[in-house]
């Protein structure tokens, strides 16, 4: 693998705290703006949206997250979730695929596509 992979589920978190920090360094801006109310009350009620965005992002993934498959990863034997065809392991970064004929196979996102044809 060329580029540092990451599970589905993991990034998704990442996102969703991403979420979070914009949404206050938004409402932070605000503050700069107190001579005018109607900026100051747009920065904040933006960054109170990212804030409420992450809260969504983080129940999806928090519901998507109780419907995957754990299995145990054969190089650090911790159990991870797999979420998709292809996943890698939450600790190691170890790819990982419940379909036989990807097996061996570089880890490709594309594998994760509905209308993917082996």
């Amino acid at each position: 693998m060329a580029a540092k992979a990451s599970s589905k589920i993991n990034r998704i978190r990442t996102f969703a705290l991403s979420l979070v920090f914009i949404g206050i360094f938004i409402m932070y801006i605000g503050i700069f703006f107190k001579s005018s109310p109607i900026i100051m009350t747009i920065s904040m009620l933006l960054g109170f949206i990212f804030v409420i965005a992450s809260s969504v992002v983080y129940f999806w993934i928090g519901m998507v997250s109780t419907n995957t498959v754990q299995v145990e990863c054969p190089t650090c034997k911790k159990v991870t979730k797999i979420l998709g065809r292809v996943d890698v392991c939450m600790y190691c970064n170890e790819p990982l695929t419940l379909d036989p004929k990807l097996e061996g196979k570089e880890l490709d996102p594309k594998y994760n596509r509905k209308n993917f044809n082996h």
